[in-house]
């Protein structure tokens, strides 16, 4: 029989459900602050998951797909455990912020101290009693506040159980990277808890999209991990990215974008016009590279500086990945997210002078191209992932 998983003085045997409440710290007045767990636990052995969201308090669309993992479709484990916690920074959460009280950023703070600050401890906490008792986990997030992201997943793709639940996951877009120094995911490699994480669509919203992404991701690490039956489903494509990149404003104004989240631009592209406030029109922003989009500003105002375009570079050709798009049927869940999350985004088109500079650079690119003599031999192009 194998051992009940513990939680402080809750024990969770196989085949059991069980809700419980982790102490984290306490009030003003020395009320208990605690944050909500769930435990399903299959009769068969196999590997512990955790599912964890509303790390920035502020982000609910992954508290959206973790609620929706505890009020909707049952999940019904063949084997192992999963550990839903739908709210891990409950400060934040209540008072509608990314940060904890303190003003320190929880996904900065890990693995924590049991006796550092209010986020060190918070952090310690779901070392010990989360992240020590599982084999793998799932982080949910969301973009920062005025920003929205396209829904990517990230792992390190040094840590390969990582990169395959990446993969497994089934966004289009998989990118790259440790993770920030104190993020969750970095930590809980270090631990030995390979650890990924969505990022997808905007904080201070549940985007029924967004939340459809997360629960097949979810589902399908789930059954890429042989803990749930049912068919995978898979992305139109999946670029692999090691590189991306943010393009700023250069000059204070109003900016009119031209493109929106999801949409594959070419190097050269008009991506936003600067205008004043009195409506003379500045400079246009162009994407210094073929790339896709990842996140952006949903904040038109801005100063020298700011990020206005964050970009993918991906490895393989972009054609490649417009073809993949130019077959999918207009209900799939790729295109219907693309659309909602340009509809929080005014896009125009550039002015003619900008289309005409766009079009004189594709040509000469093309030139160029056409002119570079190909190798006499070359190795066949794979498919990515």
């Amino acid at each position: 029989m194998p051992a009940p998983l513990v939680f402080g003085d809750v024990s969770v045997g196989p085949g059991e459900t069980r809700d419980l409440h982790l102490k984290l710290s306490e009030t003003f007045t020395g009320g208990s602050v605690t944050m909500p767990v769930r435990v399903i636990r299959a009769v068969e052995p196999g590997p512990v998951v955790y599912i964890s969201a509303g790390l920035h308090g502020d982000e609910l669309n992954g508290v959206g797909v973790v609620h929706e993992l505890m009020l909707g479709e049952t999940l019904k484990l063949t084997s192992g455990a999963v550990i839903l916690l739908p709210v891990v920074n409950v400060p934040g959460f209540e008072a509608s912020t990314r940060y904890l009280p303190d003003r320190r950023d929880l996904n900065r703070s890990f693995p924590g101290s049991p006796r550092g600050s209010l986020a060190s401890r918070i952090a310690s906490v779901f070392m010990e009693e989360i992240v020590s008792k599982c084999d793998y986990g799932i982080d949910l997030h969301s973009a920062a506040l005025q920003r929205t992201n396209f829904p990517n997943v990230r792992a390190d793709f040094a840590n390969p159980a990582a990169k395959r639940m990446a993969l497994a996951f089934g966004c289009g877009l998989v990118v790259d990277g440790p993770g920030p120094v104190g993020a969750l995911r970095r930590e809980a490699c270090k631990a030995g808890v390979p650890t990924i994480i969505l990022e997808a669509g905007e904080p201070c919203k549940i985007e029924p999209n967004v939340l459809q992404i997360g629960l097949r991701g979810v589902r399908n690490v789930l059954m890429h991990l042989k803990m749930l039956g049912g068919k995978t489903h898979r992305p139109p494509f999946q670029a692999l990215i090691r590189k991306t990149l943010w393009v700023r404003a250069r000059e204070g104004g109003l900016l009119r974008y031209h493109i929106a989240p999801g949409d594959i631009v070419e190097e050269s592209q008009p991506l936003a016009t600067h205008y004043s406030i009195l409506g003379d029109q500045h400079e246009v922003l162009l994407s210094p590279s073929d790339g896709i989009v990842l996140g952006m500003t949903t904040m038109p105002a801005v100063k020298p500086g700011e990020p206005v375009v964050h970009l993918a570079i991906p490895e393989k050709p972009v054609a490649r990945y417009k073809r993949a798009l130019a077959k999918l049927p207009s209900h799939s869940l790729h295109l219907k997210i693309r659309h909602d999350l340009a509809t929080n985004i005014h896009v125009t088109h550039p002015s003619p002078a900008a289309q005409e500079q766009f079009a004189k650079a594709r040509l000469l690119r093309k030139k160029q191209k056409n002119e570079t003599p190909s190798p006499e031999h070359h190795e066949p192009e794979k498919d990515e992932g």
